[in-house]
């Protein structure tokens, strides 16, 4: 073979390497930006999940909490014959 076919083929092979590494590159870059999406959307929907949660807790507590209305007093018969 001669060397200018050896060269000829060696840079042929190196192209076909490239475009292999390229693609496969491209494929894994794809593949992680869709995983980081997908996980964006589950945090955002645990974080969605969480904040509700808490505003409800946060409500129960409050009406749990709120005292009852208070009563007038009553004057007994024994105040009330004093005064």
């Amino acid at each position: 073979m001669s060397t200018k076919s050896s060269k000829a083929a060696e840079a042929a092979f190196r192209k076909k390497d490239k475009e292999v590494a390229v693609s496969e590159y491209d494929r894994q870059r794809k593949a992680r930006h869709e995983k980081i999406a997908r996980l964006r959307v589950l945090r955002f929907t645990q974080e969605s999940a969480d904040r509700v949660a808490a505003a409800r807790a946060v409500t129960e507590t409050a009406a749990a909490k709120k005292p009852a209305a208070k009563r007038r007093k009553t004057v007994s018969a024994k105040d009330a014959v004093v005064a």
